[in-house]
């Protein structure tokens, strides 16, 4: 049973930090590109961040460059996520996804997703 489950969301004011994690569970883990993907109420689902399958290279979106950082471990099964500097259009909900190689996750392409967990940016 294939399983992402993100956790380390919640309240956090406008230049705070948070930092994410996806475990992941019923699936080869370290052969599958990873993807941050956010949804803010409203509006379509926004990619975030990649990484390849052994960390080595990652992609941000411009409007995350410079502040999120992503990482995985992959003897943990798990996936992170460092969000600095947090602003109010940080706000929604944030998931983490599975694709078969960079490629595609870079074309949008996820396999698996988590349930997603809850980022407000608010004073």
């Amino acid at each position: 049973q294939v399983q992402l489950v993100e956790s380390g969301g919640g309240l956090v004011q406008p230049g705070g930090s948070l930092a994410l994690s996806c475990a992941a569970s019923g699936f080869t883990f370290s052969s599958y590109s990873m993807s941050w993907v956010r949804q803010a109420p409203g509006k379509g689902p926004e990619w975030v961040s990649r990484i390849n399958t052994s960390g080595g290279a990652t992609r941000y979106a411009d409007s995350v460059k410079g502040r999120f950082t992503i990482s995985r471990d992959n003897a943990k099964n798990t996936l992170y996520l460092q969000m600095n500097s947090l602003k109010p259009e940080d706000t929604a909900l944030y998931y983490c996804a599975s694709s078969r190689s960079f490629y595609s996750a870079s074309r949008g392409e996820y396999d698996y997703w988590g349930q997603g967990t809850q980022v407000t940016v608010s004073s």
